[in-house]
């Protein structure tokens, strides 16, 4: 079988063939091209062409045909074509979306949780109190040009005044779509089921394109998303792809549905995270914008952190981070001045890519702040469903169990994903490592991947058509296992004994490494990749790997690129307040870990 993905992004359309061999799929080339869905090209079919006729010239397989369509089999012998075609998008700008609900702490951020776990950017989301008085709120909805708008609100069989209010904020404030004035908005109520007939009034008329799916908060306790997500990818496809500059063509080609790039990884993060039961956090840290995915419990969530980013956005990671916080993790001498035109050049000329070891520093410490930054806005928004009245027994009165608590659990992730050019394109994939430890501090065992050719979108889609061969090659291709972190929680003591570990390989290569880590100290231990051992970690009195405080904790870990990394800095991670101080403990860190 032969299978050709694309991703259409805003600057970068990129193509892979999978191809099944031996009764494995597996990933064998990867082109790319410029996207045209912009001016003077306005076609986005034609960045596709010309990545997949790289694909063709590299394969040898004649992909295109003439009329530049991409040339099917009608049986496995055929030589020219391929059985599959999928893509997923976010070119121009990708889906951009309104939500509204009632009380902005609850329905209005299941509306938002809806909206980002379906690929969209929430560009504002309308509550009657938000704070905004209804002319502002009008004012706003005008300004905005959303691809479509999500209406959420009210318990099914509550009172419908307030949801019919908000309907009638909207209405009125006739909000236009981005792409085309020709065409009616989409507009999603996903709200108390007893304001449907009020919903109909309000905006049955010619301005909108109404769709009506379940509640998304059908009672207080619950939370049910799978609708509405579903109905925004509809909706997605229909309205906003169809009016996209060639996106009818592409859809045309297309055997599945085209899917927000976003909305594409985080599908493949969820079938990983049921596939292995396990907890998963990923990042894709761009230009602009940094995308938080997480996946505990089987609870998925996302968010887009707009203005933390590498590039367009790097001024303002240094604005709320401060220059101080982005300089504590720099072990060079540097002058904060040339630092801040140099972040200022970055912003003029985005595409740069760090030329000195001063430059590849700096930009690695920036990096580390923007991932926390963004890692502190995912775990806020990440929670238990608030507003919920729950009755406490004298056992809960201890529990530390809270409405509204953060559900990403560092002590519970098992898998952190990297992705994004400063993570993906390293130089050394120790740097990788480490500005994830630095930014997520996982505590316990956690298992560190990056993402090779961020291949996760294409993935995502092919997900929904054939799981097995997406997840063949997601962990064939796809991730490369950096290796492991093993962190206890609690706070150390500088220079005093913090943990002793046993590494037992099963490659049977010699006796086990042992070894005991300081406080404040970090350790690597090279375990090549695929290989198989057992570590036992036993942390000092008030450390906890995850068993209790001192109690020691053995897993199974398999090797990679980097290794082991075993960090006794503590957690949270606390670098020394003296200048001098804390640039020999980076430095330390650094020398460890082998990173520069």
């Amino acid at each position: 079988m032969r299978i050709v993905a694309t991703d259409c992004g805003s600057t970068t359309t990129k193509a892979i063939l999978i191809e099944e061999k031996d009764g494995v799929f597996r990933q064998t080339f990867r082109g790319e091209a410029p996207t045209t869905v912009e001016a003077p090209f306005a076609d986005v079919t034609l960045g596709v062409t010309n990545s997949v006729t790289e694909l063709q010239e590299l394969s040898g397989y004649q992909l295109i045909a003439d009329d530049g369509t991409i040339i099917r089999r009608t049986s496995r012998s055929d030589e020219a074509g391929c059985d599959l075609y999928i893509s997923t998008s976010s070119a121009g700008g990708g889906l951009q979306m309104m939500v509204a609900g009632v009380i902005r702490e609850m329905t209005a951020e299941s509306a938002k949780r809806a909206a980002l776990g379906a690929g969209a950017i929430v560009m504002d989301a309308i509550a009657s109190n938000d704070r905004r008085k209804p002319h502002e709120q009008i004012q706003r909805i005008r300004e905005l040009r959303p691809d479509m708008v999500l209406v959420s609100g009210g318990t099914d069989g509550g009172d419908t005044k307030k949801v019919t209010e908000i309907a009638e904020l909207i209405a009125p404030a006739r909000p236009r779509p981005r792409f085309g004035g020709e065409y009616k908005l989409p507009l999603i109520f996903a709200g108390n089921k007893d304001a449907r007939p009020s919903i109909e009034r309000c905006f049955g008329g010619e301005g909108f394109a109404l769709s009506i799916v379940e509640n998304l908060r059908p009672t207080l306790e619950q939370e049910n998303l799978g609708p509405a997500r579903e109905r925004i990818h509809d909706v997605f496809l229909e309205h906003v792809m169809a009016h996209a500059p060639g996106y009818d063509k592409l859809i045309a080609w297309a055997n599945a549905p085209i899917m927000p790039t976003p909305g594409a990884v985080g599908d493949i993060l969820q079938t990983i995270a049921k596939g292995r039961g396990i907890n998963v956090v990923g990042v894709d840290i761009g230009g602009a914008t940094t995308d938080m995915f997480s996946v505990f419990g089987g609870t998925f969530n996302r968010t887009v952190s707009a203005n933390l980013g590498m590039s367009y956005s790097i001024s303002n990671v240094c604005a709320e981070a401060g220059m101080a916080s982005v300089l504590r993790w720099v072990h060079l001498d540097m002058d904060e001045r040339e630092l801040r035109n140099r972040v200022k050049n970055k912003m003029i000329r985005p595409t740069t890519i760090p030329q000195t070891l001063d430059a590849l520093v700096f930009e690695q410490a920036v990096s580390r702040e923007a991932l926390r930054l963004a890692f502190i806005q995912h775990k806020a928004f990440a929670t238990t469903l608030k507003g919920v009245q729950q009755q406490r027994t004298v056992g809960d009165a201890f529990s530390q169990d809270e409405v509204g608590k953060s559900i990403v659990n560092p002590m519970a992730m098992d898998l952190m994903v990297a992705s994004g050019g400063v993570l993906s394109h390293a130089p050394r994939m120790e740097q990788t490592a480490l500005m994830m430890i630095d930014a997520f501090e996982p505590e316990g065992f956690t298992e560190i991947a990056k993402d090779s050719i961020f291949m996760m979108p294409h993935l995502g889609v092919l997900a929904s058509v054939n799981a097995r061969a997406a997840m063949e090659v997601f962990e064939k291709d796809c991730l490369i296992v950096l290796g492991w972190c093993a962190a206890p929680k609690g706070e150390v003591r500088q220079g005093k004994p913090a943990l002793s570990y046993t590494l037992t390989s099963r490659a049977g290569t010699g006796a086990a490494q042992t070894g005991t880590l300081m406080g404040g100290d970090m350790k690597l231990v090279r375990l090549a990749p695929g290989i198989e051992a057992t570590l036992e970690v036993r942390p000092e009195k008030g450390l906890d790997m995850g068993a209790g405080p001192g109690k020691p904790l053995t897993r199974e870990v398999t090797g990679g690129t980097v290794g082991i990394i075993l960090d006794a800095r503590g957690r949270p991670l606390r670098l020394p307040e003296t200048h001098a101080e804390r640039r020999a403990a980076v430095s330390r860190w650094l020398a460890a870990l082998e990173v520069y």
